[in-house]
């Protein structure tokens, strides 16, 4: 027992360390790939703050190279100035800068004196101040133009200074003219993002920044020289230059840094990236949080964890059943040897009862007295002919009953009276006992005695007449089957309790599984809602944006939406397979216009990447669930186009028995042979593909994981350099299945639809407030009325007859509140019920089934505005026609 204890406590400590392991390290490759993937996306974002910080800056450069040229500014720098002559002066400036709507516009001479200024009205006009000290002027007086950020002198506020000088004809310098730009502006377009930018100078000063308290921080200790150098410019004036204290954590292969800030403090740790801004000495810096990548590495060790304690308990099972099925074998087999010998030893125990019989004299027998068994002879009159000692031993017969010719029923009767017969009736147990004796026929029986003795009684009738009974002692045999049948019930007990904990233990880990799904579900839930959001405003957004460049950014964040949508939209499907809610519907239905669609909508994707994609038709009925093998194509078709860089791809099918096989063709660069099954494995892609638009790794997993749910075939073929062929295997139908004739070519845009939408009326109702922020301006973009566009309660306090709006588009999961519920409650206070779309992140089939059936709009987040603003149109066009 106590073996088995240390046993049991050394398996437990073994399954907690290993399964502590396996967590640790399941955790740290997912925070590690979970803080390469975030370095990557804070290196974009880097990059496009530099780009807008560019285009601030180059918005104002070429004002002074052009006032530099004005020949009235010239002149001014010739001679000495009236009153009437700065007052045109100053007005000059103020119209241009009005134009540029820059900060600030100054004219200086060659001492470094301000003539004039476009803030010459204010109380703290540049006019007449001495600026020579200040690096921009001496850098245009030697250099021909200038640049300088510092702290304005007159106005007390930071600002990026640019100078450029004027040159009389002969290129002489008379002066210069400087421009302020002040950058208010684009730190608060910094504070919409809940990271820390900031930009730095060559002496490591924060001087943009996010959050008041990095500005005036230093990266660095600063030299003798440079402390110097910023008293004799006055670049930060008084400000109190404070350094910052931070720990670094780790360091990324792509110069991302995971640091620890004490000054200014931070709760937690942050990926700090810089980028280098051309054309200056700045850096630009940015801290994001790392909060969603540690929660994704907890997870992660969570499944982790419970994978292999899932596993751990499995194998355990099974060795324990092993190990009880072979105790239980070992048993049975101890237990027939012992019958086996047991049976063999009376066998030849009883023959030599015979044979002693035979030739026994009468009276006490010397030739039985060897025996072990208690043996007594009668004749065929039953009387006494002999026997042993141990006979008498066993009965206990008093030695005047034990003579020859005494009749047995003698014996019988004096065991009667001392009741070894048993509690019948006495006579008839006497006589059925004579009976037996007289017919001559062989017996075996046990008889139990009071004392706990079982005796074995076999009878023999002997060949001239008589009979030979024998009585042998079994109580020893008893009682070891009674042991060992005790031992049996046992293991079988504990069979039934291993089996208990272990289907207990398998409970808790599926109960574990479940809950993580479900949290994955929920997660994805709430992810959609923000990108719901943002979708809406990168929509918003391209309307507003006229040049080119700033037009391939927009959709560069749009391309980077809807990758992030594909990949919540996949782990919410692997969620729903692994928790088993993905329901499966098989019919039969012809593929031909299936392949369609897929040639349709991604021929698109294909031309604008410079591919051609052809869709061989196919008049084949086949049997499956349609949504899901759609979904099989669209993920094979999506990589093929994502790893072909130029040239062709197909889809097509080949019949191959009962079944038919519809492959996927492409000519990317081809799949080395070790790696054919590990890229069906979640997470797990090429490093080949577009750059922008390589995926998660999910969409194989996918296909292989539905492949599996409809037990569909899923294999592949690829050639290094040449391509790949993906196919899955799908049973024929049964049933002709008419195919529908071949869909038109897409309608032109209709007028009538466009303006169905000028004018009409419009609620949204979520309790997200920047998706409601964000539809709503769509909407009025599109030319609808908003009248409320915020949470559910104030949607029920605001309605009222005669208030009703032409189309509501609701979301479902809204706190305390259900969209599908709320409907009727506000129909009931407008008195009518208008058009109604539901705009929702829940995956749900009996949701969408619902809102087919009373006529409603379905949606799913992250909604695109495309296909929100033609359902909007549709829904209004039909109400006019109804």
């Amino acid at each position: 027992m106590r073996f088995v204890r240390h046993r049991l406590i050394w398996t437990l400590l073994f399954l907690l360390v290993s399964m502590c392991i396996v967590m640790l390290v399941a955790g740290q490759l997912a925070l590690q790939k979970a803080m390469l993937d975030e370095s990557a996306s804070v290196q974009r974002q880097l990059t496009l703050y530099a780009q807008t910080l560019s285009q601030r800056i180059d918005r104002y450069r070429t004002l002074p190279e052009v006032l530099a040229l004005d020949e009235q500014l010239k002149t001014a720098l010739g001679h000495r100035l009236s009153a009437v002559e700065v007052d045109q002066l100053n007005r000059k400036l103020e119209q241009a800068n009005g134009a540029s709507r820059a900060s600030t516009l100054t004219l200086l001479d060659l001492h470094g004196k301000a003539l004039a200024a476009s803030n010459w009205r204010g109380k703290q006009s540049n006019v007449g101040e001495d600026y020579s000290f200040r690096p921009y002027v001496q850098q245009a007086l030697a250099m021909g133009s200038g640049r300088f950020y510092g702290i304005g002198m007159t106005t007390g506020q930071p600002g990026y200074f640019l100078s450029q000088a004027i040159r009389d004809d002969q290129g002489a310098i008379l002066g210069l003219v400087a421009i302020k730009i002040e950058l208010q502006e684009l730190e608060r377009e910094w504070r919409q993002s809940p990271d820390i930018v900031m930009a730095t100078d060559d002496h490591g000063v924060v001087f943009l920044t996010s959050n008041e308290a990095w500005r005036y921080r230093l990266l660095r200790p600063l030299a003798a020289h440079e402390v110097s150098e910023m008293e004799a410019t006055r670049q930060f004036a008084d400000e109190n230059l404070q350094p910052m204290q931070y720990k670094l954590d780790n360091e990324a292969a792509d110069g991302g840094r995971l640091v620890r800030f004490s000054e200014p403090p931070l709760a937690a740790p942050v990926l700090w990236q810089s980028l280098n801004l051309p054309d200056t000495q700045w850096q630009l810096h940015l801290l994001h949080n790392t909060q969603n990548a540690s929660t994704h590495s907890r997870w992660a060790a969570l499944a982790a964890g419970c994978l292999w304690l899932a596993v751990a308990l499995l194998v355990l099972y099974i060795r324990q059943r092993q190990r009880l099925a072979a105790l239980r074998q070992r048993s049975r087999q101890e237990l027939e040897t012992v019958l086996h010998q047991h049976a063999q030893e009376l066998r030849t125990a009883q023959d030599g009862i015979v044979q002693a019989a035979k030739q026994a004299d009468t009276g006490l027998s010397r030739s039985l007295q060897h025996l072990p068994q208690g043996v007594v002879v009668i004749d065929a009159q039953l009387h006494l002919v002999a026997w042993n000692s141990r006979y008498v031993e066993l009965f206990r017969y008093p030695p005047e009953l034990m003579r020859v010719g005494q009749p047995i029923e003698t014996l019988i009767r004096h065991n009667a009276r001392r009741g070894l017969l048993g509690k019948a009736d006495v006579e008839e147990a006497i006589e059925r006992r004579l009976e037996h004796l007289r017919s001559g026929k062989a017996h075996l029986h046990e008889s139990a005695k009071d004392d706990g003795t079982v005796l074995e009684i076999r009878g023999t009738p002997l060949p001239d007449g008589g009979f030979v009974t024998s009585y042998a002692d079994i109580t020893s045999y008893k009682n070891a089957a009674r042991e060992l049948r005790n031992l049996a019930d046992t293991l079988e007990k504990r069979v039934e309790e291993r089996t208990r904990d272990l289907a207990q233990a398998k409970r808790e880990a599926e109960r574990a599984n479940r809950y993580k799904t479900r949290f994955v579900a929920a997660a994805v839930h709430d992810l959609l809602q923000p990108l719901n959001a943002a979708r809406m405003f990168s929509s918003l957004l391209r309307s507003h944006l006229h040049d080119e460049s700033s037009r391939r950014v927009a959709d560069s964040i749009d391309g980077a939406l809807a990758a992030q949508d594909g990949i919540l939209n996949s782990l919410l499907d692997i969620s729903r397979m692994e928790s088993g809610q993905l329901a499966v519907h098989r019919r039969d239905f012809a593929l031909g216009p299936l392949l369609q669609v897929m040639q349709h909508n991604f021929g698109i994707i294909a031309e604008s990447r410079g591919l051609e994609l052809t869709a061989i038709d196919s008049r084949y009925t086949i049997h499956s669930d349609e949504a899901l093998l759609r979904r099989i194509l669209q993920n094979l078709l999506s990589n093929a186009i994502r790893y072909t860089p130029q040239g062709r791809v197909l889809i097509g099918c080949r019949r191959q028995g009962d079944s038919l096989r519809i492959e996927v063709h492409d000519q990317g660069p081809g799949i080395p042979k070790g790696l054919q099954r590990e890229i069906f494995e979640e997470f797990r892609r090429l490093n080949e593909g577009h750059d922008q638009d390589r995926g998660a790794g999910l969409g194989l997993a996918i296909v292989d994981r539905l492949g599996k749910l409809l037990g569909h075939e899923i294999g592949l073929r690829s050639e290094l350099g040449k391509g790949s062929v993906f196919w899955v295997v799908v049973p024929l139908g049964h049933e002709a299945v008419p195919t529908p004739e071949a869909a038109d070519p897409p309608a032109q845009a209709d007028p009538a639809r466009e303006d169905s939408m000028q004018g009409a009326t419009a609620w949204y109702i979520d309790d997200d407030a920047p998706s409601c922020q964000a539809t709503s301006a769509l909407l009025q973009r599109w030319g609808c009325q908003v009248q409320h566009a915020g949470g559910p309660q104030a949607a029920l306090d605001l309605a009222a007859a005669g208030n009703a709006p032409q189309m509501l588009l609701l979301d479902v999961r809204m706190g305390e509140f259900y969209g599908p519920d709320l409907y009727p409650q506000l129909c009931q206070r407008w008195g009518q019920e208008p058009l109604v779309i539901l705009v929702t992140a829940e995956h749900n089939i009996a949701l969408r089934r619902q809102a087919a059936e009373k006529g409603w709009g379905f949606l799913l987040k992250p909604v695109r505005p495309a296909a929100l603003r033609a359902l909007i149109s549709q829904m209004l066009l039909r109400r006019e026609k109804d």
